[in-house]
């Protein structure tokens, strides 16, 4: 095998989905933990130097040292902060160190900017911890291809690889491009794309994926998009785009935060003169009693409460087969109050399957079907799929049709053992003039099923009655949604009868039958003038306009679906309905979490302000406790939405 490698393409690429999330390096190796051992030694040699060796001048210039190792970035940023006229946290830090030289406690100076650079380091370590379960995709998918040239097989960079290349994917390989298999049969585990548990078939015809993995079969594989275009490469930008974008709790937060920090330094300022200028008490001792106030009152804890959180649970939702275009939409679906349904596709399996093979006059349920495969094998009509179906599940072995011929929107004849047959609705019948049971077929319509009656020249020989088959899932899911006291309405484009039929088996509180596109649409406006927070979940093809109405716009089954995925606001890769209920669940930790971190980061921020006045809490305590350790809490707090499945 030959193998190619374009280093420029490698290592410069901007379109690889793997550029999209930069591999970071071990922890150890990091040029953050250098600095932490190198400041962490000379801090230690300073508190000998000053507390048991009493060299209080050499003590001072390594504390000095130690704040030019670890916060040379962070008081460069402070003073950026004065020139833009918005002060930050970083600012705040800078001045209470400085203010702890200047009162002779250089060793607290040097905690202070030492410990928050701790802090800093580990909230974007674990910050990126949270991202891990969307970086761990693009570790299924390879840079390199096998490609099949010239009856040769070259290993490629992936954006070498042009559209209509044929892959060569071996037992264990990793798919790199989507594509169809045009040769072999294996089964693939799609789960970083879908979340299904179980490996999916794949046989000739078949749509493969990026990212997802081959089993024990060999395949060859037509490539149908470039490494840029995957269905992959889309989930990763979309969840990035989506880590960016702010939920409504998190602009609050950002606006409390502009307000905050300003009146953090007035607080502090007059905290340092009013009590030495009014009831002329020592300036030394308040004034680190407002530098305190200035590092306690930071608001980094309570800055990244609700983005770290929001991150954590978009990156679960991708983990588990859920793209999730935006904070706002996970922080929207725990209010839902209505969830409207698509009919086909969504709530049933979108196919039909033989429900009932009724025999009538001399013939049996085994005729009957024989004779109507039979005829529906030479047909491209949905329901001839499902009958040709049924009768391989019963072993029924199809019979030589001749002189078949279709009448199109009607029927199909033909002879079978010399005999003619007909199938087809009533109305092709009635055409025919043969009779046929009215009232039967009335019963059967009756219940939403479609009846396909089989006939001879003299009469009406049985009737195969099928129906849009009611996906598992969706029985579960109306009953959970119910006890949870949500709304569930059905809209459909099928006739009154079967929309009933469906709406009453599954125990759905409306439905709405009979509806065009656009109608949907009305339907949509017209419930979002009756409730507040209303979800609307379809295929994400012909449904995206009353996907695009709705709060919240969920499309079922998106992978392989460009449409699906533009134009909803959540799309699930795969037709799996229990994820609408793990989304809410989601939705409510997520934001449980968000709460349970502001509260805290409050409450404890406000105690050690309040403490900071009769000067119990000092600046180690006030960072190593109510800054490092509070955003390590909220961080790690946040982390357990990942486990949410």
């Amino acid at each position: 095998m030959k193998e190619t490698h374009n280093h420029k393409t490698e290592k410069s690429c901007s379109t690889c989905p793997t550029d999209i999330f930069d591999e970071k390096e071990p922890l150890w190796k990091q040029k953050g933990i250098l600095i932490i051992i190198i400041a962490g030694i000379l801090f230690g040699i300073g508190l000998y130097l000053e507390f048991l060796a009493h060299q209080y001048l050499f003590a001072q210039i390594l504390f000095l040292a130690v704040v030019l190792i670890s916060g040379h970035s962070l008081i460069k940023e402070g003073l950026f902060s004065v020139w833009k006229r918005r002060l930050d946290i970083n600012f705040l830090i800078s001045i209470a160190a400085a203010g702890a030289f200047l009162i002779g406690h250089g060793e607290e100076g040097a905690a202070v900017i030492f410990l928050f650079y701790i802090a800093e380091f580990l909230e974007d370590y674990a910050t990126e911890r949270a991202r891990k379960s969307v970086a761990s995709l693009l570790k299924l998918a390879p840079e390199m291809a096998t490609i099949r040239k010239n009856a040769t097989e070259v290993r490629v960079h992936v954006h070498e690889v042009k559209v209509g290349d044929i892959l060569v994917v071996k037992p264990g390989d990793k798919i790199p491009l989507d594509g169809i298999v045009i040769k072999g049969s294996s089964s693939v585990n799609q789960a970083p794309i879908t979340g299904e548990s179980m490996p999916v078939p794949k046989v000739k015809g078949d749509y493969v994926f990026a990212g997802t993995i081959n089993g024990e079969g060999y395949l060859e594989i037509k490539v149908t998009k470039k490494s840029d275009e995957t269905i992959l490469s889309k989930i990763v930008k979309i969840v990035e785009e989506a880590q960016k974008e702010k939920s409504k709790t998190e602009a609050f937060i950002d606006r409390f935060a502009k307000y905050y920090t300003p009146s953090v330094v007035i607080l502090a300022f007059l905290t340092m003169t009013f009590p030495p200028l009014v009831f002329g008490l020592e300036f030394s001792e308040w004034f680190y009693r407002a530098l305190v106030l200035l590092v306690v009152s930071c608001p980094c804890a309570l800055a990244i409460s609700t983005p770290v959180s929001i991150v954590s649970g978009l990156t679960s939702a991708a983990k588990n087969g859920v793209l999730i275009k935006g904070g706002s939409y996970l922080e929207e679906i725990k209010n839902v109050k209505v969830i409207v349904f698509d009919k086909t596709g969504t709530l049933t399996e979108g196919k039909p399957e033989v429900i009932d093979v009724i025999a009538l006059n001399e013939y049996s349920e085994k005729d009957v079907l024989q004779i109507g495969a039979s005829l529906e094998s030479r047909s491209t009509h949905p329901l001839a799929e499902a009958i040709i179906e049924k009768a391989k599940e019963e072993n029924v072995k199809l019979k030589d049709v001749r002189a078949f011929k279709s009448i199109a929107g009607k029927g199909l004849k033909g002879r079978i053992e010399g005999k003619r047959f007909y199938v087809g609705s009533k109305s092709f019948f009635k055409e025919l003039g043969i009779e046929f049971p009215d009232k039967l077929l009335g019963d059967i319509e009756e219940e939403g099923k479609t009846a396909v009656l089989i006939g001879n020249e003299k009469h009406v020989i049985g009737i195969i009655a099928l129906m849009d088959k009611i996906r598992e899932a969706s029985y579960s899911l109306i009953k959970e949604l119910k006890a949870k006291g949500i709304t569930t309405i059905m809209l459909t484009g099928d006739n009154e009868k079967v929309a009933r039929v469906i709406a009453e088996r599954l125990k759905i509180d409306a439905y709405y039958a009979e509806l065009l596109p656009e109608d949907k649409v009305e339907v949509i406006n017209e419930l979002l003038k009756k409730h507040e927070h209303i979800v609307m979940i379809g295929d994400g093809v012909n449904d995206a306009p009353a996907l695009a109405k709705a709060h919240v716009g969920i499309a079922m089954g998106a992978i392989g679906s460009d449409v699906a995925i533009e134009t909803s606001d959540i799309a699930l890769m795969h037709d799996d309905l229990t994820k609408v209920n793990y989304l809410i669940n989601l939705s409510k930790k997520t934001m449980s979490v968000v709460k349970q971190n502001v509260l805290v980061s409050i409450l404890i921020k406000g105690s050690f302000a309040i403490l900071a006045f009769p000067g119990i809490i000092t600046l180690w305590l006030a960072v190593a406790v109510g800054d490092m350790g509070l955003s390590l809490a909220v961080i790690l707090n946040a982390l357990r939405i990942g486990r949410e499945k």
